[in-house]
């Protein structure tokens, strides 16, 4: 009777031990699918950065192209000063390029392809009288070039900008929407886009691994 007992209990040892082990296998499984999944999201995550990343190389690397190509087809006494500076930010971006793992020499342009302003508008289609509320102090801006992306022209020195549409002096403040981050900045020097940042005033603006804003304010101020 004694031994029957004793038998009994150690298949409910062993049956407990086993569902235990089912159990803690789901459990396993589980873990796993959801591990699984998580790599798989931040997999996704970290390809539309670097694909963010290398478009914005690309923009930066076509406005600058294109700039050069336009002072070699309408040349004055300082173009070739101007084509050998943007030469070197061309040699910037492409190393850039290859240590972001892009295409290295591949460009693209701005999204906004450049139009005279129309009578009774500023460059980019807006009514002069349309006004943008100031983000940085109380000072009311002017909204123009609206649809513009903003890149990085890979000039180094203090926060400037550079423009196809505003004469040196100019002030521009550019703000990412995205961050709600703004700079404002003095136009000095021409470029192939409406607003196009030099290193340090992009810092100031840009989302952490990118390099192009693609929903930018960009208002004339002063």
């Amino acid at each position: 009777m004694s031994r029957r007992r004793t038998l009994g209990t150690k298949k409910k040892i062993a049956l407990l031990v086993g569902a235990a082990t089912v159990a803690g296998g789901g459990a396993f499984v589980m873990a796993n699918a959801s591990n699984a999944a998580q790599t798989t999201q931040d997999a996704r995550t970290k390809a539309a950065q670097d694909a963010g990343v290398c478009q914005g190389l690309a923009t930066a690397l076509g406005n600058n192209q294109r700039f050069i190509e336009g002072q070699r087809a309408d040349p004055d006494a300082q173009s070739q000063a101007r084509i050998e500076n943007r030469e070197a930010v061309v040699a910037e971006i492409e190393r850039k390029q290859a240590a972001s793992g892009c295409a290295v020499g591949e460009s693209a342009q701005d999204s906004q392809t450049s139009q005279p302003p129309q009578a009774g508008q500023e460059a980019g289609g807006q009514d002069t009288g349309d006004q943008a509320g100031g983000q940085a102090g109380d000072q009311a801006g002017e909204q123009v070039c609206a649809g513009s992306t903003v890149t990085l022209s890979g000039e180094g020195g203090a926060p400037a900008a550079s423009s196809n549409q505003f004469p040196v002096g100019t002030k521009l403040r550019v703000t990412n929407l995205d961050n709600d981050k703004s700079t404002t900045v003095e136009v000095n020097s021409v470029s192939g886009s409406c607003a196009l940042l030099n290193n340090a005033a992009f810092e100031q603006v840009r989302e952490e691994g990118k390099f192009l804003i693609r929903r930018a304010l960009i208002e004339k101020v002063g």
